[in-house]
């Protein structure tokens, strides 16, 4: 049996970007929905790193220096775009 879920009153901006999202996938907003869905309460308790699950789902690759010194500022670069 499939069980149905509604979802209401969401941001503009979350409708917006689960739309670019499932564009993108190739999939109808609905199916990217489920995706989503069974990713956040099925995957198991893997372990990511911080770039990684800051950026996951961004569309962005972001390359972070992480090899600076006390007085040196951490640089940041965007990349793949």
């Amino acid at each position: 049996m499939m069980t149905q879920l509604l979802v209401r009153n969401l941001e503009e901006g979350v409708v917006r970007r689960l739309k670019a999202r499932a564009r993108r996938h190739g999939v109808a907003m609905e199916e990217e929905h489920r995706r989503i869905l069974r990713e956040a309460c099925l995957r198991s308790r893997e372990r990511v790193g911080l770039i990684d699950f800051l950026c996951r789902g961004a569309g962005v690759a972001v390359e972070v220096d992480l090899e600076f010194g006390r007085s040196r500022k951490p640089e940041v670069r965007r990349t793949g775009f």
